[in-house]
């Protein structure tokens, strides 16, 4: 397996970028391809200590960066020559099974859907997180590749979800919940009113197990496996989620800090606090994929660090293994909008 890498993308890189991609490469018995200024990238091996490229890694040069402060829907045009677009660009050739970049999150959507496509009848590509949760993990769909969002988008979001646990998280039969303010099928905008009408009868048409509206409080506590949102709503859940857990591991840290006795219950409850910890670090998941495009492609956090981009290539060959893609397009028969409740985009 070949996974392409944007070692230009994300604030650690390519110094981080590079040391996850060969770590991976050791570890994950995976071929990696850095693409990005070929010195940098050699210069960062070096200060690893590697003076030839190891086994199962390569260089793919590109001389130009995307910028965060890019217009991403002219970054195809003006930026053909980044790491990004040349990156993408190799894996819609088929010189890669799967592609990653911690880069701009607005330039990797637009790129991916401009170079790679969207899979046909997909009318958005959109981003899944996996979040941990009380009873294990969930999957969030969508949390900001679309911030304005039509009730037939939410449907396919349901739909692309639900297999994406199925495959990833193992769960035979997903609960898929609609984020709402309650758990009424009547709360909500009209998006979510009309969006529940949807869910429901795709539930009746056996494609996902639909369970109803769900709470942003109960996310976290298992409430459902896959969690249906608009970019909006969904990136303000995971913004919130991830700031309070480092609040919550924060303030964990300062009771363990206050004096001897507390120190020592640190130390007895360190394997427990070390598990607690894991679970709650992004960095233990890797990126988030964008679902509905036709090859595999994952958005890394923009600080991802040596680990973050090691379980970042580990998420990309877990997709290409899973063949998520392939699910989906053999469910189009669900995702296909009946005319009748079709909305104009």
């Amino acid at each position: 397996m070949r996974i392409i890498i944007d070692a230009m993308g994300g604030d650690n890189a390519p110094n981080a970028i590079v040391s996850g991609a060969v770590r991976a490469a050791r570890e994950l018995n995976t071929e990696v391809v850095l693409v990005g200024r070929g010195a940098d990238i050699l210069k960062a091996l070096e200060q690893q200590g590697i003076t030839n490229l190891p086994k199962g890694v390569e260089v793919a040069n590109a001389e130009d960066v995307v910028d965060m402060h890019d217009d991403p829907s002219t970054v195809v045009r003006k930026r053909r020559d980044s790491s990004m677009v040349v990156g993408l660009r190799m894996l819609s050739e088929g010189k890669g099974d799967a592609f990653i970049s911690a880069g701009s999150t607005g330039a990797v959507l637009t790129a991916a859907t401009l170079i790679v496509k969207r899979i046909p009848g997909i009318r958005r590509a959109a981003m899944a997180p996996i979040l941990p949760t009380a009873t294990g993990r969930c999957v969030l769909i969508d949390c900001g590749a679309n911030a304005e969002c039509t009730p037939e988008f939410l449907l396919q979001f349901a739909c692309m979800g639900s297999f994406y646990a199925k495959t990833t998280l193992g769960i035979d039969n997903p609960r898929v919940g609609l984020l709402n303010i309650g758990a009424e099928d009547s709360k909500g905008t009209e998006l979510q009113r009309q969006t529940y009408s949807l869910l429901q009868r795709l539930s009746e048409a056996g494609a996902i197990q639909f369970i109803g509206n769900v709470e942003a409080r109960d996310v976290p506590l298992g409430g459902a496996d896959v969690v249906v949102a608009d970019g909006f709503s969904g990136n303000i859940l995971l913004k919130t989620m991830e700031g309070t857990a480092k609040l919550v591991t924060g303030e964990m840290k300062k009771v363990f800090l206050q004096n001897g006795l507390t120190k020592l219950a640190a130390l007895i409850c360190k394997k427990g606090l070390g598990e607690l910890k894991q679970k709650m670090d992004y960095r233990e998941v890797g990126g988030t994929p964008f679902l509905g495009v036709t090859k595999p492609v994952i958005k890394a956090h923009g600080s991802s660090d040596e680990l973050a981009v090691f379980h970042a290539v580990r998420q990309a060959v877990e997709t290409v293994q899973s063949d998520l893609v392939g699910a989906i397009e053999a469910n189009m028969e669900y995702l296909a909008v009946p005319k009748e409740l079709d909305h104009a985009e």
